[in-house]
């Protein structure tokens, strides 16, 4: 039997995923969208873990392409959490009739290219088959979760949880022996929680971050309508922004401005909070100078949130510097360690030895749980593409592609891979950016292509092996002349063990690398093959 055949399959049903959907059917093109999950959410409907809560404010995280949609969706809090954001997923999926061209509970494993046809042949966990002229992966940044390899990992007899998969129905923790292994954002944001209801809590921590608090607020009448007014210019800042959001960093330079103002400016950022800090100063994440400074000033607020000198020694970052692994946002997540129920253990210091059926033993001995919490993070911007086994012309596997550092144009197109269209992986602003712009900014460009392909009669269009080594090195080069490319984050592919180690995302500039992609569109499509059957 031949599979259906359609003229777009999206795959992912977050930001994305939806966007594409909704303006690939305003487009008159036949869709289908595939979706691990039993509804839309993406990356909101899976990470329902206590204190789950975006990092970039709620006004600027959501869409903007309809007018109407921005005006009647009324944010409650400055950053929103995982209940509200979802919310927000499902009103925008009912407003637009999202759902009826999705089939939920359809995780793909695989995607074969077929050069005779030049269409994808795509198959899912469930047997089912079906094939599109185009693939579109919108399957996010963050979406393929990592467990640690220990020793005796499933032998442990009590509840076992993560972060990235948290229980729909939740979970009751009063008076339990919890462990949390991870102090990356998911950590951070849940420790304080946990602790709320935990009768012990112990935090397993293998490296320390630097988090910023949220200053997070409930958004009142005024300040709603002060957004409203204010919406058209912040988002003309936003989509000219370096980072997708209106935030700018402070305008005169820090080697021009004295001690008094240079406390001034990191005392206003860090208010502004979580992220934010590292847009303090121009170049914070460049010159070392700079950075140092804003590591001086963390510290100094560190010491006034944790009273034992040891832990604090603990919590402070040492393997990386301010802003280089993403900055976490927390709410109360040091304080966390006053409180005497709970208790820091320094992995560099104590290494895990195994996982034994009724807790964790380090090289210091056994701890006993009651539940173990893995917020371990996830397979970065490469993950959620080599978890399905994807096949280019005449075979070629994008898993041995990428087992090196993977090449793409632009981000969205590979070499090998005709009509097979990426969004927010590698070689885009994706994580460095507010990804609901940049959502949307990705959504629009491969559709575009794709509309380019259909009006001038191209059946494929594909990145050249040239323009794709070009693009990769460019991004490269530009994170290399700043301290990003130093640090072991899952920017570099360094939580993974055995993963190609370098800079992932686009370093360049969310607005500077719009600009790059109007200039190849207009230049009909440099740098791509177009043909046709």
């Amino acid at each position: 039997m031949n599979a259906p055949e359609h003229d777009v399959i999206v795959v992912g049903a977050g930001f994305a995923g939806m966007y594409s959907t909704i303006h690939a059917v305003r487009a008159g093109l036949d869709v289908l969208g595939l979706e691990a999950g039993p509804d839309v959410g993406g990356t909101w409907f899976w990470n329902r873990y206590p204190g789950a809560r975006c990092d970039v404010e709620s006004i600027d995280y959501s869409f903007s392409f309809d007018d109407d949609l921005q005006r009647e969706w009324r944010w409650s809090e400055r950053y929103a959490t995982q209940p509200e954001i979802l919310r927000y997923l499902d009103h925008v999926a009912d407003r637009f009739a999202v759902r009826p061209h999705y089939r939920f509970g359809e995780r793909v494993t695989a995607a074969d290219w077929d050069e005779a046809a030049h269409r994808w042949q795509v198959r899912t966990e469930s047997g089912m088959t079906t094939s599109a002229r185009w693939l579109i992966m919108a399957t996010g940044s963050l979406s393929q979760p990592q467990l640690p390899d220990i020793a005796g990992r499933d032998s442990f007899a009590g509840t076992v949880l993560q972060t990235s998969a948290w229980p729909r129905e939740g979970v009751d923790l009063r008076g339990r022996r919890v462990a949390v292994i991870g102090t990356g954002s998911s950590g951070v944001q849940a420790i304080p929680l946990i602790a709320d209801d935990a009768a012990e809590l112990v935090v397993y921590q293998r490296s320390a971050n630097y988090s910023v608090p949220a200053f997070n607020r409930e958004i009142d009448d005024a300040e709603w309508q002060h957004q409203q007014d204010d919406l058209a210019e912040r988002r003309r800042l936003s989509w000219g922004g370096a980072a997708g959001s209106p935030w700018t960093a402070h305008p005169v330079p820090y080697a021009e401005v004295d001690e008094v103002e240079r406390e001034a400016v990191f005392e206003e950022s860090w208010t502004r909070g979580g992220v934010l800090f590292a847009k303090a100063f121009q170049g914070l994440t460049a010159d070392p100078v700079i950075n140092d400074a804003a590591r001086v000033f963390f510290e100094r607020k560190l010491a006034a949130k944790v009273d034992d000198p040891d832990v604090r020694a603990a919590l402070t970052p040492r393997d990386h510097p301010v802003g280089t692994k993403r900055i976490c946002t927390d709410s109360g997540y040091y304080e966390t360690y006053n409180r005497a129920h709970v208790s820091l253990v320094d992995l560099r210091q104590e290494p895990i030895e195994e996982i034994a059926p009724t807790g964790i033993r380090t090289s210091a001995g056994l701890r006993e749980h009651d539940v173990i919490v893995y917020a371990t993070g996830f397979d970065a911007m490469t993950g959620a593409l080599t978890a399905v086994d994807i096949r280019g012309r005449d075979g070629r596997s994008l898993r041995a592609d990428w087992a090196e550092l993977p090449q793409t144009y632009l981000g969205v197109a590979l070499p090998g891979y005709p009509n097979l269209l990426v969004l927010n992986g590698p070689g885009t602003p994706s994580v460095l950016s507010n990804m609901a712009l940049t959502s949307e900014q990705q959504g629009d460009y491969a559709l575009r292509m794709i509309a380019h392909c259909r009006t001038h009669g191209h059946t494929s269009i594909e990145a050249r092996e040239d323009a794709a080594a070009a693009w990769t090195a460019h991004g490269l080069d530009l994170a290399g002349k700043t301290l990003f490319a130093s640090a072991p984050s899952w920017y570099t592919g360094a939580n993974i063990p055995g993963k190609a180690r370098g800079f992932l995302p686009y370093i360049g500039g969310f607005r500077a690398y719009i600009d790059i992609c109007e200039e190849v569109a207009a230049a009909d499509y440099r740098g791509f093959v177009l043909s046709s059957r």
